[in-house]
């Protein structure tokens, strides 16, 4: 094959991500499912949902305050460290897709919202707050739809958000780190 081609039908891993990509974002042609995506990227923006999520715990939930606090502390870090990634790796967005959503940088991995999605996740799933799971893998796929993301990069954010909580999961609970 020429290069040409290559370029427009990558094979591998990186085929695969282009073609989930590609698959995933025209399923954002529904307004629907445009606005929703929109919503959970504005939310998801800089980890704001779950700072709020945190905060709002640490509020109602006066016994466990430092728990939600350090869990809070916890995914604002992850995000902090997925965003020192990105300026490693500086892997860029999808260009064969349009976006539905502006982005604050134009690199790709890790995705910073699904790792402190993931992040939060973990920490306040421990907590109790069955909410969070599920809003926080519909913010990952949302990164997908949105096409600002390869399913890679939510994949190693995700990874790197779960770890992140799960590791730092007794200091936030009270115990030694």
């Amino acid at each position: 094959m020429d290069d040409h081609h290559d370029l427009a039908h990558p094979r591998g891993l990186h085929g695969l991500d282009h073609r989930i990509v590609a698959v995933l974002r025209a399923c954002g042609r529904d307004p629907r499912v445009a606005g929703a995506v929109r919503s959970l990227s504005w939310a998801g923006e800089h980890g704001a949902v779950w700072l709020a999520a945190g905060l709002a715990g640490a509020v109602v939930d006066r016994a466990r305050r430092g728990a939600w606090l350090r869990g809070t502390a916890l995914t604002v870090g992850a995000h902090a460290v997925s965003v020192g990634v990105k300026r490693v790796v500086r892997r860029p967005r999808p260009a064969h897709v349009e976006p539905l959503v502006g982005t604050v940088g134009r690199h790709s991995f890790p995705s910073s919202h699904a790792t402190s999605a993931a992040a939060a996740a973990v920490a306040f799933g421990a907590l109790g707050a069955r909410a969070v799971p599920p809003l926080a893998a519909a913010v990952c796929v949302s990164r997908l739809v949105a096409g600002v993301h390869y399913p890679s990069d939510v994949a190693a954010g995700a990874a790197l958000g779960a770890l992140t909580a799960r590791l730092g999961a007794r200091w936030m609970t009270g115990g030694p780190a």
